[in-house]
């Protein structure tokens, strides 16, 4: 399965194209599986959890089927609650993006009926619905099975355990004998092998196996760090392993695009991929990192899938995964081709527990670490300069370079040693200014992770509006106004966030700043 690709799993070009749209680069183990299994037309028992990709794992044979001159119903997919109903639907409905023809509708309780009445008489091929709503729909001959080929039931374990079975079993006694049926369950307990026993011919069985999941060749360390000190202790990582590729995994598209921005801002050559940019820009972006113009990629989990660049050496969890599983997705951008990876995992209080399940799940250890000082940083790139040094002084003629240093020497009160010494700190980036521009302003207050909440001694009373607070922090630091965080205004005083990595900036330059006229003072919130 190494080198399986959606182009050669015989799909129609225009899944093709959504799939790569979508940001999916290659199919994961449970796609390569039961996609052509499916296209086959057996019916299928996928053991998988979520977060494996077994939506597309049955979207896309599902839609491959689908005739869309036929504006009948052809295939009906069972979900436990509205809420992965919706979220089916909407995966699908993205794999059908360049499908003329095909509509997919969610049906669920809690929805005014009518409305769901009205969609489906104006031609729904594909159904994602919940066992109660789709039986009532069946009842009402609002849904008619006539032209039926493909069932397929997603978390059946759950749905048997709210209850759901007899609604199961009245909808498949109700559909054409001559259908393929499909089963996918995170576990297989009894009442699900007797389903399968009973409405299903010759199932073929499919399973995500642990030793598909394993990550033998990855070093796992995590670290306790408070969520507004995660792109601190992010940089000083990549700053003491120094990782020729690596990638740092966010659970939303908003923190990606603020972690780029602060990476970028710290100096680091770093890009985003999410789900909201357009195929062009993913190209641009992968092109960027493949090439190692780019040498941090940050990314969500969809846009991440299937990243197959072989030179990652390190993976950050800058937020830990919503899924056990998406924990062993992320990781194993790191360590291939018989290299050793190493990924990192930033936990915050009781993210510690959701650590212990994941190694459960993985049956593999994640070490803990601390976080590395200031000093630590420090020291390590003393060590890298003097290996670099070693490097030098074996391989290169340092006849003129000893000329000049005796020289300076001769005609100066330093020593060959303060000389090395002042150009060791120098190549170390060790400047007494950037040991003072380290600055901790420690828990202020604020209500969002990476800002600082200012104090200022102006509010209401001097008939001062957010909108003036905006326009001098902006104006007089050049600090983008949209990143300006909470303001809280009282009578005499206000509260105001904003980066951290901005705060220093901004105290400087209001130190002599005036607001509506009035000098004002500034200065970090009181700690909580």
């Amino acid at each position: 399965m190494e080198n399986m690709n959606f182009e050669n799993l015989g799909l129609c070009p225009e899944i093709v194209k959504a799939v790569k749209h979508m940001g999916f680069e290659e199919p994961s183990p449970i796609q390569a599986k039961a996609i052509p299994a499916m296209l086959e037309g057996k019916d299928l028992i996928g053991q998988a959890q979520t977060g494996t990709g077994k939506t597309a794992a049955f979207g896309i044979p599902l839609l491959q089927k689908i005739d869309p001159k036929n504006k009948k119903l052809q295939g009906v997919v069972l979900c436990p609650t509205r809420e992965l109903a919706i979220q089916v639907a909407e995966e699908i409905r993205n794999l059908a993006k360049y499908m003329h023809g095909i509509k997919v509708l969610p049906i669920y309780g809690g929805q005014e009926i009518v409305k769901q009445i009205r969609s489906l008489k104006s031609g729904t091929q594909l159904i994602i619905g919940t066992p109660g709503r789709v039986m009532d729909h069946m009842r009402r001959k609002t849904i008619k099975m006539d032209h039926l080929h493909t069932v397929v039931l997603d978390e059946a374990d759950e749905m048997l355990n709210m209850g759901f079975r007899e609604d199961i079993e009245t909808i498949l006694e109700g559909v054409p004998q001559d259908r393929q049926t499909v089963l996918f369950s995170a576990t297989m307990p009894k009442p699900i092998l007797e389903i399968t026993k009973k409405y299903q011919r010759n199932a073929e069985v499919i399973k995500v196996t642990k030793k598909e999941l394993t990550v033998p060749n990855i070093e796992q360390f995590y670290y306790e760090v408070k969520p507004k000190n995660k792109e601190e202790v992010l940089s000083r990582l990549l700053d003491i392993y120094t990782p020729k590729l690596s990638v740092v995994f966010c659970n939303t598209k908003k923190q990606v695009d603020l972690l780029v921005n602060t990476l970028l801002g710290r100096g680091y050559f770093a890009a985003g991929l999410h789900g909201d940019m357009k195929q062009e820009q993913r190209d641009r972006v992968m092109q960027g990192f493949r090439s190692g113009k780019t040498d941090i990629l940050v990314a969500t989990d969809v846009a991440a899938r299937g990243i197959d660049v072989d030179e990652v050496e390190a993976v950050f969890n800058y937020d830990l995964p919503q899924d056990d599983e998406y924990y062993v997705h992320r990781i194993g951008r790191t360590g291939r081709a018989g290299r050793i990876g190493r990924s990192f995992s930033f936990v915050s209080g009781k993210e510690v527990y959701k650590l212990k399940e994941i190694q459960r799940y993985c049956k593999t250890k994640i070490y803990a670490q601390k976080v590395p000082s200031l000093d630590d940083v420090a020291n390590t790139k003393i060590e890298n300069i003097l290996d670099d040094v070693d490097r030098i002084i074996e391989s290169e003629d340092l006849t003129s370079m000893m000329e000049a240093i005796e020289n300076k020497v001769n005609h100066s009160d330093y020593t060959a040693m303060d000389i090395a010494a002042a150009f060791l700190q120098m190549c170390a980036g060790m400047t007494k200014e950037d040991a003072e521009d380290e600055f901790d302003f420690g828990d202020t207050g604020a209500e969002d992770p990476g800002m600082v909440r200012l104090f200022i001694n102006i509010g209401k009373k001097q008939r001062v509006r957010p909108g003036d607070i905006v326009g001098a922090l902006a104006g007089e630091s050049g600090m983008p106004g949209k990143l300006i965080g909470t303001i809280d205004m009282f009578d005499k005083y206000t509260f105001v966030e904003v980066p951290r990595e901005y705060a220093k900036d901004v105290l400087e330059a209001m130190k002599h700043a005036k607001i509506k006229g009035k000098t004002i003072a500034i200065e970090p919130a009181n700690q909580k």
